[in-house]
């Protein structure tokens, strides 16, 4: 029997879903599929993906990491160990800050003693770096990069680097663990398809459905050299066909029915976005113009849509709505 390689769906698993882990089930898949697409998933995720990290340090009176810090009750090897547990996400667009921790006295620093900069935030302040004794002071230079993946300490190194300047092991990847599995699933009465479970556990710089979104963008920019130019075009068009096909059946219903909170919700309604069509069509950077509207909102609608097969920015050409919220067709 002859059978064409439909479109699977995929969809969030909401009731164990959390800003750091999520759970998505993709079926069905053609057999075989489901390792395929989940093992190259799996190593764009925990690889490829951009992210920040602390790459190099400098602490006064320190010549190099087996020394010890005058003042100070751990050892330099320490110290260095606790600077490779900070998470933080980089904002802006600059590739590297350097910033610099000035203290003295009785203290315990912890990583929330880092946030001097504001286009640096720290995801888990509570991680302790050193503790300084009575009447020690202290102070430490830091230098904060992006990148993909892992780097050794000895790729951090630059030659511009001060003399005692010590580079750190960098793990820059957003996604601290990936799983997938793959099960049986039933389509009709065939039984010999594929149903994928993917896992996503992320440091809370990113939200999981983005990071496999971007994962999957990465995927299709490589598989596109394969693809003849003169069928770009038309194989443009044929997606586009099917996601707006797809998303047909949410583009006019009400924001109402979204379940957003009070405050997302109004922001939408002082915004007069009434239908999921003319929120799509928005993009992020123009939902964050709109008063009162800010990024806790901006990332609650785009969970929302995400589990619908939508987002900000889409271009529905050739879309006509087939009524207004609350009217009815003639």
């Amino acid at each position: 029997m002859n059978r064409t390689l439909g479109m699977p769906k995929w969809q969030k698993d909401e009731d164990v879903s959390t800003e750091t882990y999520a759970r998505f089930v993709v079926e069905p898949l053609e057999r075989g599929y489901g390792a395929t697409v989940g093992n190259s998933l799996r190593r764009v995720l925990l690889s490829s993906l951009e992210g920040a990290a602390i790459t190099a340090v400098r602490i006064e009176g320190v010549q190099h990491e087996f020394g010890s810090i005058p003042g100070v009750v751990e050892d330099v090897t320490e110290v260095v160990l606790n600077l490779k547990s900070v998470r933080l996400k980089m904002h802006g667009t600059a590739e590297m800050k350097n910033i610099q921790i000035t203290t003295s006295g009785k203290k315990e620093i912890a990583a929330a003693a880092l946030a001097v900069d504001e286009e640096i935030e720290i995801l888990n302040p509570d991680q302790h770096i050193l503790t300084l004794n009575q009447g020690s002071k202290l102070v430490m230079d830091l230098e904060i990069g992006r990148g993909r993946g892992y780097t050794p300490a000895d790729q951090n190194k630059r030659d511009n680097h001060p003399i005692g300047t010590i580079s750190i092991d960098s793990v820059f990847s957003p996604v601290e663990k990936m799983n997938f599995t793959v099960e049986s699933a039933r389509v009709g009465q065939m039984t010999d398809y594929d149903k994928l479970i993917l896992e996503i556990w992320t440091n809370s710089s990113i939200l999981p459905e983005d990071a496999l979104a971007a994962a999957a963008r990465i995927l299709i920019r490589h598989f596109n050299i394969f693809v003849k130019s003169e069928t770009d075009e038309e194989m443009a068009r044929t997606s586009r066909a099917e996601v707006l096909e797809e998303a047909r059946k949410y583009l006019d219903k009400s924001v109402n029915e979204l379940e957003l909170s009070v405050r997302a919700a109004n922001c939408l309604r002082a915004a007069n976005i009434k239908t999921i069509a003319e929120l799509v069509q928005k993009s992020e950077a123009e939902m964050l113009k709109y008063r009162n509207f800010g990024k806790k909102s901006l990332d609650e609608i785009r969970a929302v849509l995400v589990g619908m097969n939508l987002r900000f920015g889409m271009k529905l050409d050739g879309y006509q709505p087939t009524a207004a919220p609350g009217e009815e067709t003639e």
